[in-house]
């Protein structure tokens, strides 16, 4: 009865803020809910205030609804239960018809980089909705607790590679402990952040949940003994900080199901972090610390037995994973690497991937020399993709054209592999944070050896993933009947006007300027083939174009 009553006013609630489609965010304190609104004047005030459960209504920069202390922590995951179904529910919007000429036969078209572009991102929508399983979709949660923490090991990364080589050269000494507590700092306290965030993305209470994995930090912790031997401050770190988040928000559920709302908010809290802490320290601290301890034995095992073989895989499946929505799986065993050796080295075989990408595009730069609109695209995304950022050069290139994402994989597979290669020799190139990738992680690269042979490693990998994942795509990349489609002169033009049809020339001017290109989805989608039809476009406005024999 209680979670019925606790729905039907967040029911009552969410149409008389403007519905679901109105709501850009939702959140919760000690009374009220808070909501962000894109048009305020869709909120009905006075009908809202007359809902029974509503104490009142508070505007400041969030529309601030007032349940009462127990009430609102009930009320706000149904309230988002509501917001998630009715966008859910919503209708998809149907696309305007494009018109054609009765009993006229469609004239060829030149492939241009715009409606690769929009194939690109048909593609993504059709893996996003196949990826909407229940594994991948918590896969998806587990991905959205790490990647909040990202800008933070970037910086702190960096910071730790700076001053590693103000060490190694000497210079600085009155800097480099502060620049070492700097950079130790994060990574010191990182299983609270990973408790907070994981609170929150799973419904509870977000300073609860840092609440009990700060247990696993906490220096007094060493006085502890558990399964016959005493734990050590840190012991199962953030997949330990994970689970005991975890835990704490389904002891929150069950308190604020049970507990009298006129004493939950003395006893949910003190519930919550007792019951879930005591479980943290002896139980779930000793088992994510054997975890954590088999993922890094693990991971050493294999690029020192099986470096070649697995570089090759991890870097030729990396963005195929990422179409299937498992590549989340990595980034918890990326940070836990991260957090007991310093590195991961994962990281800089998996960039790899992202080489392959480059050499497919210059590539399919040099094929395609008459298509100056996708030539227009390549360059300018160019930049990015050889400083780590894919997507523009996945979405608006090589995944839509179908086989030079193969081809780029290739590429991937090959840089991988020469970077597991040297693993086996015993030269490990790891990253101290995670996301960049390309020329950007050069600055986060870290290992078993000197800097400087870091670099040569890492550099190598790079170039042999730009050579191989061009030479693939040259000479195997294209079809016939696909350079046929794609080889055309097509150029947009500035003014945006269609030129007439005209017999081919020798070759297309090529443009100096580098225009933006399409917006890119963020992550890579599923690979496609030319052979299917492509997507139309309406006719272009040239006067009296000559009839195509």
């Amino acid at each position: 009865m209680a979670e019925n009553k606790n729905r039907a006013l967040a029911a009552a609630i969410l149409p008389l803020v403007g519905g679901a489609a109105n709501v850009t965010t939702v959140v919760h304190c000690m009374t009220r809910l808070r909501l962000g609104l894109a048009d305020r004047s869709l909120v009905q005030d006075e009908a809202l205030k007359a809902v029974p459960g509503v104490m009142g209504v508070v505007e400041d920069d969030t529309y601030q609804i007032v349940l009462g202390p127990g009430t609102v922590a009930r009320v706000t995951p149904e309230f988002e239960a509501l917001v998630e179904e009715e966008r859910a529910a919503a209708p998809a919007p149907v696309p305007a018809a494009v018109p054609a000429t009765a009993g006229a036969a469609p004239e060829p078209h030149p492939v241009t980089a715009e409606e690769l572009a929009a194939r690109g991102a048909e593609l993504k929508a059709e893996r996003k909705a196949r990826n909407a399983t229940p594994l991948k979709l918590f896969l998806r949660r587990i991905a959205n607790i790490f990647v909040p923490l990202i800008p933070a090991l970037i910086g702190c990364g960096i910071i730790a590679g700076v001053n590693g080589l103000l060490i190694n050269l000497g210079w600085a000494p009155g800097v480099t402990p502060a620049l070492g507590a700097l950079a130790s700092g994060f990574m010191a306290l990182i299983a609270v952040f990973v408790g907070y965030n994981t609170a929150k993305e799973f419904g509870g209470t977000p300073i609860l949940g840092g609440a009990v994995a700060s247990i696993i930090v906490f220096p007094g912790i060493g006085d502890v003994e558990a399964f016959g031997s005493k734990l050590s401050p840190g012991q199962g770190g953030v997949l330990g900080a994970l689970g005991a988040a975890v835990l704490a928000v389904y002891v929150e559920r069950w308190c604020r199901r049970w507990v009298p709302e006129a004493v939950d908010v003395l006893v949910t809290p003190t519930v919550t972090v007792l019951v879930s802490g005591l479980v943290t320290v002896f139980g779930l601290m000793f088992v994510a610390g054997q975890i954590a301890s088999g993922i890094g034995t693990g991971a050493d095992w294999l690029l020192e037995n099986t470096g070649a073989f697995a570089g090759f895989v991890l870097g030729g499946l990396f963005l195929p994973l990422v179409m299937l929505g498992l590549h989340q799986a990595l980034i918890p065993i990326h940070t836990t690497l991260i957090e007991s050796q310093g590195y991961t080295a994962l990281l800089p075989i998996l960039a790899m991937a992202g080489a392959g990408q480059v050499g497919c595009a210059v590539a399919v730069y040099l094929r395609l020399r008459r298509n100056a609109s996708l030539r227009r695209t390549i360059r300018s995304a160019m930049p990015a993709g050889i400083l780590g950022v894919g997507e523009p050069l996945i979405y608006g290139v090589s995944l839509p054209l179908g086989r030079p994402f193969i081809t780029a994989c290739v590429g991937g597979a090959a840089g991988g592999a020469f970077i597991g290669a040297f693993s086996m020799l015993g030269d490990t190139v790891g990253s101290t944070a995670i996301g960049p990738s390309g020329w950007a992680l050069f600055p986060l690269l870290a290992g078993n050896q000197s800097l400087g042979l870091l670099i040569a490693v890492y550099g190598g990998g790079l170039l042999t993933g730009y050579l191989v994942g061009f030479l693939a795509t040259y000479f195997f990349g294209f079809s016939k009947q696909m350079l046929t489609d794609l080889n055309a002169d097509v150029d947009a033009g500035e003014s945006g006007e269609a030129r007439a049809e005209a017999e081919p020339t020798d070759a297309a001017p090529d443009s100096p300027d580098s225009p933006d290109s399409p917006d890119a989805p963020d992550v890579p989608g599923t690979s496609g083939t030319t052979g299917g039809p492509r997507p139309g476009t309406p006719p272009a406005p040239a006067p009296a174009p000559a009839p195509s024999s």
